[in-house]
């Protein structure tokens, strides 16, 4: 099975628990304006890669990421815009018995079969935000309902779920939009918590070296006050988090 790859990482304490081989496809129908990454926007900017030339790589870390408690998790991009290479993928994680994550916006939840549903330990949910408004501004494209949809069908399935948050000052930051990101998290039972990431301009200089604007070049990272403020709404929901 053929995908395209952008690159793989070894990250600990960020992608999911313990230590993890991180495998970043290319392709990713959202046009956020956050984005650090805009090199994994399109398929072309990533590699034509084998599956099993992928799951070979991965096995060399087998034994190391067992110890580090940690497993694999594919992320992007946006992974379910290539469901067959990450179903396969993750099969082949889960047959070396590593825990498995999938890192996504949910956005394209419904191309996700089954048969790759049964190879999550833990998704990494992407609510970019509350307000339907306000999530069209931030990804200038789509909507925010298929992803409440599958945040429901993975807590159907009794799959665990880590939301992640992104808190950009100006954009994303309205109590009225956090709060609605809280309600909707609450109403899903396999929501184990909130990841609050402040918003960041490290990939700057990949927006430069595409030729392309960076959409929040002026935009400053959120204080702690206002994140500390964000995270209490959370927690005002009954959400633990981080």
């Amino acid at each position: 099975m053929i995908g395209s790859l952008h690159s793989y990482d070894i990250s600990t304490g960020v992608d999911g628990p313990g230590t993890r081989f991180v495998a970043f496809l290319a392709g990713c129908p959202l046009r956020c304006l956050y984005c650090h990454s805009p090199d994994t926007q399109y398929r072309r900017y990533g590699t034509a890669t084998d599956s099993a030339d992928l799951l070979t790589e991965i096995r060399r870390y087998e034994r190391f990421l067992k110890v580090a408690h940690g497993g694999v998790t594919v992320s992007g991009g946006e992974p379910l815009q290539q469901t067959a290479f990450t179903r396969q993928i993750l099969r082949g994680c889960k047959e070396m018995g590593l825990h498995t994550a999938l890192d996504t916006s949910g956005f394209l939840g419904s191309r996700a079969d089954d048969a790759l549903l049964d190879t999550l330990d833990l998704v990494l949910l992407d609510i970019k935000s509350g307000d339907p408004s306000t999530y069209g501004r931030v990804t200038r494209t789509g909507s925010l309902a298929p992803t409440v949809r599958f945040a429901h069908r993975l807590a159907d399935r009794g799959i665990p779920i880590w939301v992640r948050f992104v808190l950009v000052p100006g954009l994303t930051d309205a109590p009225d939009n956090v709060d609605a990101v809280a309600a909707i998290a609450a109403d899903v039972p396999t929501v184990e918590r909130v990841e609050v990431l402040p918003f960041h301009r490290l990939g700057a200089r990949k927006y430069a070296a595409l030729g392309l604007p960076f959409p929040l070049a002026d935009t400053q990272p959120p204080d702690e006050t206002l994140l500390e403020r964000t995270r209490a709404q959370f927690r005002d929901h009954g959400l633990a988090t981080l």
